[in-house]
């Protein structure tokens, strides 16, 4: 608030255009930059598995995409990138989506990438240890009656995440590109070819990353959406922050909910 008090302040007849437009760059350079970095700290809280696999699968779309249209490609994709080809854009979409189910299998099977990050109080420390969740359990599949002539199967053994990560790879391999392309526009808009030097012959950090914070906004609001579900640990805490007289009293709504539902007299039998 008080920088937006100053820039009111600050504003001077006949530069009132120059100063709105640099004040427009200032926030979408941090909607793009610094708003995409939190929220890759949040997916990476969420578990490992929700950076290394999208990040992953832009990596391979990018590498994919350029052997395809390198041996294959013919027809131009967009302007601003004379060299991406559909033939690309497309075969980097199925090796992604095929390479993003492969990684996904080998990585659930690690508490250490599929656990959530948790501040444990007895230890004053975060703690990355749980039980897998469902996400996260081989579980059987039916193969559609389409597609069983052509595998010889019936089912398929899987885990549910593997089936998340085709949305993962699927955004990776259509959208995921676009913020190479836009990053590509920018650079002709300033006439550079790349954004640093960083790394010989692959420009700079954010060369490496144009696609990233499109991918990092998509997985955020995926888990926020089909994913995180209540919190034991952090409910837990929320109630031991309560006065007595509210513990006692979520404690016995509980507790009457529970013998309703014949939970409660069931533990006490056993």
């Amino acid at each position: 608030l008080l920088g937006f008090c100053m820039f009111v302040l600050s504003l001077v007849k006949k530069h009132y255009r120059l100063q709105f437009y640099m004040f427009g760059w200032t926030h979408v350079t941090l909607l793009i930059v610094v708003t995409q970095s939190h929220l890759i700290i949040h997916n990476l809280f969420e578990g490992m598995i929700w950076f290394i696999v999208p990040i992953s699968c832009v990596i391979c779309n990018d590498i994919m995409a350029y052997m395809f249209g390198f041996f294959f490609g013919r027809t131009p994709l967009i302007k601003l990138s004379p060299k991406k080809t559909w033939e690309g854009f497309i075969g980097g979409f199925f090796a992604t989506v095929l390479f993003g189910l492969l990684l996904s299998y080998v990585m659930s099977g690690y508490r250490c990438f599929t656990c959530p990050v948790e501040f444990n109080n007895d230890t004053n420390s975060f703690t990355v240890d749980c039980e897998p969740s469902e996400l996260f359990q081989l579980q059987e599949y039916n193969i559609p009656l389409v597609l069983q002539s052509v595998v010889g199967w019936k089912t398929v053994r899987m885990y549910p995440f593997q089936i998340h990560s085709i949305a993962l790879s699927t955004f990776a391999s259509l959208i995921g590109p676009f913020g190479g392309f836009f990053a590509s526009g920018f650079k002709r808009a300033f006439k550079i070819k790349d954004f640093a030097n960083t790394i010989p012959g692959h420009g700079g950090i954010m060369d490496r990353f144009d696609c990233q914070y499109l991918m990092a906004t998509f997985v955020n609001v995926y888990i926020a959406s089909f994913i995180r579900g209540p919190n034991p640990s952090k409910l837990i805490q929320q109630f031991l922050t309560l006065r007595p007289d509210q513990q006692l009293h979520i404690f016995n709504t509980l507790k009457a909910h529970l013998v309703d539902r014949g939970l409660l007299g069931g533990l006490e039998d056993a």
